[in-house]
């Protein structure tokens, strides 16, 4: 850590007047390359209720900088071309090791080509691809020339695709033949063609040849990666744009309402992003960072892949991993051939992965896996369920006696970095507990009219001091922006995180999941995740969702989704000894949950089956389990990783 945030971090953070917050992200901020100076840390226009409008917010007004140059180009003119910025591994087994100096000469090769193709500042371009080289070179090139990323989960649809393609109005899109998955080639370009077939802005689609899949090709539109990046020249001087130019859109999806599109601008996020990824995630020992390799499993197109495994770690000049397939495939050992393979020091995942593992592994992880490398684990995308907690400390971390770090990060697509999160030299971890705020950014918890909740008592966490990462507005919608996250406490100028929270008596925060997911029975308001953190306790359960459904007697029922480790209980055609078994399991479940919690926390219903719908962030879409059991039409679907399970789901629940 620089020593200009030094004397700043050795106060409470939280009894830090505004002109020390102020100080503390100038230094954080004067770790980048800026080629011109800021002459404003920070200011911001309030909310408007009248109008409509969220803040305003400005950081480093007057500052300019390339995102890109500062993820390549510095550590290459540092003298450390030749240490490796990225370690990949394709799911096939194909592996790849990309220098600083390699990255830098792709990017420019990149950075040219989307010159040539018309692409300049401002312009807008979609990514949809799955987790390569390519798709980190291509969106650092966006940076580098001041075009507009926006990543697409290669999974995702031809409408989901078509809508982020037409909503962000963009020039390029960027795409492949297919990709692999679970061992097979599956394509893709058909999907990017169908969602380019309406109205748009799209002047040309760049195709990546990844699997050698037979594409349809429109002459005059498509044009082949190999023949236009890899032919380009490798000199490229990247230009310097304003702090508050825009660098990417992320959608995230809503309880209602299409996909929001949210803008995060350039000097503010890349600030945070990476002065919080060397304070999770660095070795606390400067000299032993050389040695860091750092893993991130989540998917490119995710916010935290953004912050925790592009520019975060890039920006510091890290050595990381990237992996294209999915954990279990060949084998449900691949990450951990992978951590051994390439000596990974830091490893953050997903509560649902972990999960998986637990089932996959029941007995633990095999001794002959080499996990000695890990210094640390983390996760990210929801409240972690203790069980999952202690087993990835247990089990990944067990060479280590005293057990390795825990940074239980909580955070958003709004806010663009972590916000919660415990710190790697804390002495004493809460499994599942966030504990409290990040040096610069300030939280509570409140009320429905604002006033701060006793401990243990539910509330909504606010943000009351943002960081410079936090999106700026909602893209082609700021009236949206307002009403999503700022509407509700605009006299104080809150942002609404849309969670609950509560203090423990030590005053750390435990995150409760969505407020819209809270569970009240007869005026008892449960937490969905504590009923779903019971139920993963209990050794016949791999996961499970819990959800609020319409009770006639007392407002709200729980109901809960399982998935169980005996798939034979799965489903509703059953007989003989596989429909006593089921019943068994549910009388079971029901009374564990009323043991760990109490009765009024017992789920009515208890519904088998073979996977919960996740979003690609890991969180349950427990929305969507209601709606599947009440049968009410289906909101967004466009944001899960495995939406063929709602089909099964969905069968289930009608039978």
């Amino acid at each position: 850590m620089p020593e200009t945030l030094l004397p700043v971090l050795a106060a409470e953070e939280t009894l830090w007047s505004e002109d020390e917050r102020l100080a503390f992200w100038d230094a954080a901020a004067r770790r980048l390359s800026w080629s011109e100076d800021w002459h404003t840390i920070h200011s911001s226009t309030g909310v408007d209720a009248e109008a409509r409008r969220g803040p305003e917010l400005r950081w480093f007004e007057g500052g300019k900088l390339n995102a890109a140059y500062n993820c390549v180009d510095r550590h290459v003119e540092a003298g450390r071309g030749d240490k490796v910025a990225l370690h990949f591994e394709g799911e096939p087994g194909d592996r790849t090791t990309v220098t600083y100096q390699d990255l830098q000469d792709r990017v420019s090769r990149a950075a040219n080509a989307l010159l040539a193709l018309g692409v300049g500042k401002g312009d807008r371009v979609v990514i949809y691809l799955p987790v390569l080289v390519e798709t980190v070179v291509i969106t650092l090139a966006c940076a580098r020339i001041g075009a507009v990323h926006s990543l697409v989960f290669g999974g995702f649809s031809a409408e989901a695709l078509r809508f982020r393609v037409e909503d962000t109005g963009a020039k390029l899109l960027v795409t492949t033949d297919g990709q692999f998955r679970r061992g097979e080639a599956v394509p893709v370009k058909d999907n990017a063609d169908a969602a380019v077939s309406g109205e748009n802005s799209i002047e040309h689609v760049l195709v990546l040849r990844r699997t050698g899949n037979e594409i349809a090709w429109t002459e005059g539109r498509d044009v082949w990666w190999h023949e236009t990046v890899d032919t380009a020249s490798k000199e490229h001087s990247p230009e310097a744009f304003d702090a508050e130019t825009p660098l990417f859109i992320m959608y995230t999806s809503g309880t209602t309402g299409q996909p929001k599109g949210l803008v995060h601008t350039t000097g503010g996020y890349l600030t945070q992003a990476s002065w919080s990824h060397e304070f999770l995630f660095s070795h606390p020992d400067p000299a032993q960072r050389e040695n860091d390799v750092h893993w991130c499993t989540a998917d490119l197109a995710w916010v935290t892949a953004h912050t925790y495994e592009i520019y975060g770690p890039l920006s510091n000049g890290v050595t990381q991993v990237i992996y294209e397939g999915v954990p279990n495939a060949p084998h449900p050992g691949r990450h951990f051939e992978i951590i051994a393979r390439y000596g990974v020091t830091s490893y953050y995942t997903a509560p649902t992965l972990v999960r998986s593992l637990m089932g996959w592994f029941p007995e633990g992880v095999p001794a002959d896996y080499d996990l000695s490398s890990i210094r640390l684990a983390g996760t990210v995308g929801e409240a972690v369920n203790p069980e999952a907690w202690r087993w990835l400390r247990s089990q990944v971390g067990r060479d280590t006696e005293a057990g390795i770090p825990m940074v239980d990060t909580w955070w958003q697509s709004e806010t663009g970095s972590t916000i919660l999160s415990p710190r790697q030299g804390d002495t004493e971890f809460k499994p599942g507990c966030g504990t409290r705020a990040l040096p610069g950014v300030t939280v509570d918890i409140v009320d429905e009219q604002g006033a701060g909740v006793e401990p243990n008592v539910q509330g909504n966490i606010v943000l009351t001091k943002t960081g410079p990462a936090m999106a700026r507005t909602v893209w082609g919608n700021p009236e949206r922006y307002y009403t999503s996250y700022w509407e509700k406490y605009a006299e104080q100028g809150w942002f609404l995180a849309g969670d609950g929270a509560r203090f423990d008596a030590d005053g750390d925060i435990w995150i409760l999941g969505r407020t819209d997911d809270v569970i009240n029975i007869s005026g008892h308001r449960l937490s969905t995740i504590e009923i779903e953190s019971a139920l993963v306790t209990h050794p016949a359960v791999v996961e499970a969702g819990v959800c609020p459904t319409k009770d006639a007697k007392t407002g709200h029922a729980a109901t809960a989704f399982v998935v169980p480790f005996d798939k034979s209980v799965v489903g509703t055609d059953l007989s003989g000894e596989a429909l006593a078994r089921q019943q068994a399991l549910t009388t079971e479940l029901r009374n564990h949950v009323a043991t760990q919690i109490g009765p009024i926390a017992k789920p009515r219903e208890i519904v088998f089956v073979p996977d919960v719908p996740k979003t690609r962030s890991g969180k349950i879409m427990r929305r969507l389990l209601t709606q599947l059991f009440e049968g009410s039409a289906l909101g967004d679907t466009t944001s899960l990783q495995n939406e063929p399970c709602i089909a099964d789901i969905k069968e289930i629940c009608e039978r």
